[in-house]
């Protein structure tokens, strides 16, 4: 039998050191005014004083309490997506998993920073989700304070396009840092728009790197090489991957420590997922034997079909804690964000889509906590 707080595969699951049950929570903070200091999702609202922030995920500060109802203005519509009976949902805290909601805290500043945790997000199926959840996560943890750098892993450049940036206009790419000696970050790194979060950008140059680095001596090593000398800049470093399991896949695997896996809730996409882990598995075997699956977002969810209920579900059942609770729902708001070359936690910082990726970003840090 496993040990408690852990999955039958080995892999450390949340547990209860870094989460509480709503009602938990609840029971401690039902005594206090509603009308002392808020806490919620938005970054820097703490309601106080540096003494009155929360500096440890194990308590919420006297006089907070957390209202996850009022992150956010919830669209009705869209709201519906997530939860079928919302007042349900409300009254006994299940989130769209099925399993109980559990509290996931607002973190608290850092002193220092680094070295870096890599995620990358992975998926050979395209259209998943992958760049979307990379550049909002890496939005959600920046506002959070955590330093982020964002690693677009993908030669067709999507993850630039979606920060502004065009890929056509670059002189150097992350292709020219993983195959030119000599090459520093600081070249190559390129400012974002939202404090604390920078890219290194791609374009379709990199679909020669593939090909190149085939000759090259410890070939799957090169991206970690690259990424060394900035680990002690950053918190994390998120990489999104292209959509194949291919040279650049598994060099961002080994140079990863967590894989996050955006799973659209289609049939198609659920049959791809055991080649991934099957991959995932021989990168710890033969390249990286610290790299963990650290869980699998529901993405693209619509809790109105019956298809994306039993998806869900079955995913649930495969593969347990190692789903995410937070579910990212279908939205018009994300394909709006690519065009404005912008989160969505700027674009539509009070949209459901906001509040879902910063529960994200609070639910990733607390894992990372309770390890």
């Amino acid at each position: 039998m496993p040990a408690q707080g852990q999955s039958a595969s080995g892999f450390q699951a949340v547990g209860s050191v870094a989460v509480h049950t709503f009602e938990a929570q609840s029971a401690t903070t039902a005594h206090q005014s509603m009308d002392g200091p808020h806490v919620n999702a938005m970054a820097g609202d703490h309601g106080g004083t540096d003494s009155a922030r929360l500096a440890d995920y194990d308590e919420v500060p006297q006089g907070h309490f957390y209202d996850p109802d009022a992150e956010y203005e919830p669209d009705p519509e869209y709201a519906a997506t997530l939860a079928p009976d919302a007042a349900r949902q409300r009254r006994e805290r299940v989130g769209p998993t099925g399993r109980p909601l559990p509290y996931f805290p607002i973190p608290g500043p850092l002193t220092d920073h680094g070295p870096a945790k890599i995620i990358a997000m992975c998926n050979q199926k395209g259209g998943v989700g992958k760049t979307t959840s990379t550049i909002n996560l890496g939005a959600a943890l920046a506002e959070y304070g955590r330093r982020v750098l964002l690693v677009d892993f993908d030669p067709q450049g999507a993850l630039s396009v979606g920060l502004g940036v065009n890929p056509m206009e670059l002189d150097l790419t992350v292709y020219n840092l993983l195959m030119e000696r000599g090459m520093a970050a600081d070249e190559v790194l390129l400012k974002t728009a939202v404090p604390n979060m920078d890219l290194l950008p791609s374009n379709i140059d990199l679909s020669a790197a593939e090909v190149q680095l085939v000759s090259e001596v410890a070939r799957e090593s090169t991206l970690q090489r690259a990424l060394k000398p900035l680990m002690a800049d950053y918190d994390y470093i998120v990489i999104d991957c292209q959509p194949s399991l291919g040279l650049l896949t598994v060099n961002a695997l080994t140079a990863a420590h967590k894989v996050i896996v955006p799973l659209e809730c289609e049939f198609f996409a659920l049959r791809g997922v055991a080649l991934l882990t099957e991959t995932i598995e021989k990168v710890q075997e033969r390249l990286n034997p610290d790299l963990e699956l650290d869980g699998i977002l529901a993405t693209m969810y619509d809790s109105r079909t019956v298809h994306s209920r039993e998806v869900l579900a079955r995913v649930v059942e495969a593969f347990d804690e190692h789903v995410y609770h937070t579910v990212i729902g279908r939205t018009v708001r994300f394909p709006e964000t690519t065009v404005a070359g912008e989160p969505i936690t700027t674009y539509a910082s009070n949209s459901v889509g906001a509040a879902a990726y910063r529960q994200l970003a609070r639910e990733v840090l607390a894992r990372c906590h309770a390890e």
